[in-house]
């Protein structure tokens, strides 16, 4: 049976699909839940109010999603991470503010330690980002002249392979007592909320086991060590010193176990920071400008420097072939 559309239109209504109704889907389906949720709060809850709303929501969302698309094509980086970036960035001076205004009247030292664990929060985020391991990669060649044509590449793996996801997925746990807890009149399970709460004494230990765990889990998720070994070995490539097959593919899982536990204390410790500063300065001015915030504003100017030095290396190349092009005619 022929198809009626081509390949490349198959392709094209699916991207179309995933760009703009599944998005348009998922901002009816939060935004019937968020104004139900404060239909105690409203005198005038009718089904006009309920559907007017909703309708502003889905435009407003939609219209994130435009502009998104717009910063992707003028490759200004990724526009939903940029428009995050922007999001968190704009909470930065009411905090600041709050800041300042409280510390005036308790103790103005609270602002140096507040500086000082930002300025070195970024620099160790900046640090663990960029840092990688590499693992010499020899590919065997063909034999010329009595002498083999081999080349020498490497791995790169990253120690905080996993980015952000596994503190969204810890914090997404840790805040589903507390959701559960407010449609439903279950007195344990307001305990559970407070106790896993930001402040409760069970919040800061449940958050790092989940955080090593989901960071365990994601990095191989991400990265296969028996597939890989065996690309290696299709490709006539090996780890010096390691044969190839299942002992690279052993070495690979061990490696990434080290740096899966590597990124796991940097999480973990970036997750406690904020309560460690709040234990030292008793102010909440940033508890909502959490360690998150920061690794996701680092990460996302970082990779946006990178794109647009990319960017500005290949529009000198393009100059370049052009006056090649001008030379010939």
């Amino acid at each position: 049976m022929r198809s009626i559309w081509p390949q490349s239109e198959y392709e094209v209504l699916f991207s179309m699909f995933i760009k703009y109704a599944l998005p348009s889907l998922g901002a009816r389906v939060q935004a019937l839940g968020q104004l139900t949720y404060l239909r105690p709060f409203v005198e005038d809850f009718s089904p006009v109010w309920l559907a007017s709303n909703s309708m502003a929501l889905v435009a407003g969302a939609m219209a994130l999603v435009y502009i998104a698309d717009t910063i992707s094509e003028l490759k200004l980086g990724n526009g939903t991470s940029v428009l995050i970036f922007a999001n968190i960035a704009s909470a930065l001076p009411s905090s600041v503010g709050n800041l300042l205004a409280t510390s005036a009247s308790d103790d103005p030292a609270n602002v140096a330690i507040y500086a000082v664990a930002f300025y070195l929060t970024t620099l160790g985020i900046i640090y663990v980002q960029e840092a990688e391991r590499r693992i010499p990669i020899n590919y065997s060649g063909r034999y010329k002249g009595g002498s083999s044509l081999a080349s020498q590449s490497y791995l790169p793996f990253k120690v905080n392979a996993t980015g952000v996801m596994p503190l969204i997925f810890a914090s997404s746990l840790l805040a589903l007592p507390s959701a559960l807890a407010r449609y439903t009149d279950i007195v344990a399970l307001d305990d559970a909320a407070r106790a896993v709460g930001p402040g409760g004494p069970l919040y800061i230990p449940i958050n790092i086991a989940l955080i090593v765990f989901f960071n365990y889990y994601y990095t191989f998720l991400q990265l296969e060590p028996k597939d890989l070994a065996e690309q290696l070995k299709r490709g006539g490539a090996a780890v010096p010193a390691i044969r190839p097959g299942r002992q690279t593919a052993e070495y690979v899982t061990n490696t990434l176990t080290r740096m899966s536990l590597l990124g796991s204390v940097f999480l973990g410790a970036l997750s406690g920071a904020p309560a460690l500063v709040e234990a030292l300065t008793h102010l909440t001015a940033f508890r909502g400008f959490a360690g998150t915030s920061v690794l996701i504003m680092v990460g996302v100017a970082t990779d946006t420097a990178r794109r647009i030095r990319a960017e500005l290396s290949m529009s000198k190349y393009m100059d370049v072939e052009k006056l090649y092009d001008d030379l010939k005619l």
